[in-house]
Formats: structure tokens, C-alpha cells, sequence
């Protein structure tokens, strides 16, 4: 093999899931044992526990377990969840949008984790799932410019912004459309070191592809988000930001199982439950 073609075949591997930097990635998760969670890296069949959130400083303990051991709960607990609207062209349509990203909020008891239940609530009526690649934040971070942005950045997951499209367009605001109780699940790691300007995004309903697009696709870039938010409202480590969704989307019912997936990331699967009464 002459020295041309092993760059090639190591370019090709460091491509692989995603980015340039994918061969260097880490992925993080926080995991459940009976009643007792913790923060792990996720070594193939194996996690390694850590002190803390990994965005927080975390090390290893020197305590291991096997990934079939554990619970998967959602990677991060943020303080405040952001999320973009409209920040796929596919998904815009012919709405006229400002030249900043439109910022909305969900709340933190809107986060969820893998193989958790999301519960369509009671007087809902057209509940959506929306894929999205999700930020976690790494570092305080109040008046970044776009250029530093990245360096606030711990790593990156899949989402789902969970809407109910009739209080979406009824409601004075999308609190109930877009904060409600399980309307925002998370995981199932967070992975740094992947491009995240570039990451394939997908959701399945019941197996088959609903959405599929890449986020070299978002009208308003990673970093952009980032910058623009902390221009107004402090970041702190842990905190997500949903980054916008591609295409239509359609309702789910009670029973469907709902499957979003993000390159380099894995799959996010929940399923959708009656409310319990």
C-alpha cells in the first residue's frame, strides 16, 4: 500500500459516523441500577462510571459494568432547554422567518430518556414528533461570538421536540404545545468530537423513514444558535438546545413506536402511551 492510499483509507475511517473527527469521539451516558444513576463512557458493551456529569468535570471511578446491566436514562439534566423553529428550509415552507434564529423554550420536565413512554395527554389531539440534533453545553457561556461558539460546546445527541400541532396554533404561546410533561425526549448519548455541521438526522414511525436530512441543511448553523442565544440568555453546562427539524411530520397515536436517529449518535426510541387516569 504506498503512502497515498493509507491516507486515503485513514481519511475514509476518520469520515466514518458522521465527521472528520468521528475516530475521536467519546460517548456519554447517564444510566440507572435499580434506584441508583450515575454517568458513564460507554465502551462498546461496557460503561465506565464517572464521579459527575461529564460536562461537569466527571472522572472515571475505576468502576465498570456491562451496558446490559444498566437502564439508559436521558444523558443530560439540563437547567433550561432551547430549542430553534423553522430552521430547515424543507420544513419552513413559505413562512417568512426574521435573519435570527427563532428561539422557543421547552422546560426540563419536558426531557425523557431512551425506551421511556412519551404520554399523549389528555384533550391532545394531533401530537408530532420532530427529529432534531440536540446541543449540550459544556462551559458558561454569556455573550459568545459566533467564532468561539464551538469551544461551549460539550457534545451533541438526538431529540425529539414533541408537538401538539392545535395548541400549536391556537395557544397565545407553545407552552402546552411544546412543554408538556414527556414532550421532549433525549438520548441516548451524548458523543463528542463529531461534525456536528454536518450529521444525518432521521425519524421513523412504526419502522418506516419519515424524515431524512443532514444539518449542513439548517438555515441557522450550530454555532449561530449558540452565539445568539447567549446573547440574551446564560448557557450553563448541561443545558440542551434542540437544533430544528427537518421536512413534514405527522401524528402519532397511542402505541406507535417513535425512532430518532442521529449519525454517530444511535437511536433514540420511545414509545407513545394513553395518559394514565
Amino acid at each position: 500500500m504506498t503512502k497515498m492510499q493509507r491516507w486515503v483509507l485513514i481519511t475514509a475511517l476518520l469520515m466514518t459516523s458522521g465527521g472528520l473527527f468521528a475516530a475521536n469521539s467519546v460517548r456519554y451516558v447517564r444510566y440507572a441500577v435499580d434506584d441508583t444513576v450515575n454517568y458513564g463512557i460507554q465502551d462498546g458493551d461496557t460503561i465506565r462510571q464517572l464521579s459527575a456529569a461529564p460536562y461537569l468535570g466527571g472522572t472515571t471511578t475505576g468502576t465498570s459494568i456491562a451496558s446490559s446491566d444498566v437502564r439508559l436514562l436521558a444523558p443530560a439534566e439540563p437547567s433550561n432547554v432551547y430549542a430553534v423553529g423553522y430552521n430547515y428550509d424543507s420544513h419552513r415552507g413559505d413562512r417568512v422567518l426574521p435573519p435570527h434564529p427563532p428561539i422557543f423554550l421547552k422546560l426540563p420536565t419536558t426531557i425523557i430518556g431512551p425506551d421511556a413512554d412519551i404520554i399523549y395527554p389528555d384533550g391532545a389531539t394531533d401530537v408530532h414528533y420532530e427529529a432534531e440534533l440536540v446541543v449540550v453545553i459544556g462551559k458558561t457561556a454569556s455573550k459568545v461570538s459566533v467564532e468561539e461558539a464551538g469551544n461551549y460546546i460539550f457534545g451533541i445527541t438526538a431529540g425529539n421536540d414533541v408537538t401538539e400541532r392545535h395548541w400549536q396554533s391556537d395557544d397565545l404561546q407553545w407552552f402546552r404545545a411544546k412543554a408538556t410533561d414527556t414532550f421532549g425526549p433525549l438520548g441516548p448519548a451524548i458523543v463528542t468530537g463529531l461534525n456536528y455541521k454536518d450529521l444525518l438526522v432521521q425519524s421513523r414511525l412504526n419502522g418506516k423513514v419519515m424524515q431524512s436530512q443532514r444539518t449542513r441543511d439548517h438555515i441557522h448553523n450550530v454555532d449561530a444558535i449558540v452565539s445568539f442565544i447567549s446573547q440574551t440568555s446564560t448557557l450553563h453546562p448541561g443545558d440542551v438546545i434542540y437544533t430544528g427539524t427537518p421536512g413534514s411530520t405527522t401524528a402519532m397515536q397511542p402505541g406507535d413506536i417513535i425512532e430518532i436517529e442521529v449519525e454517530g449518535v444511535g437511536v433514540l426510541r420511545n414509545q407513545i402511551a394513553r395518559q394514565i387516569k
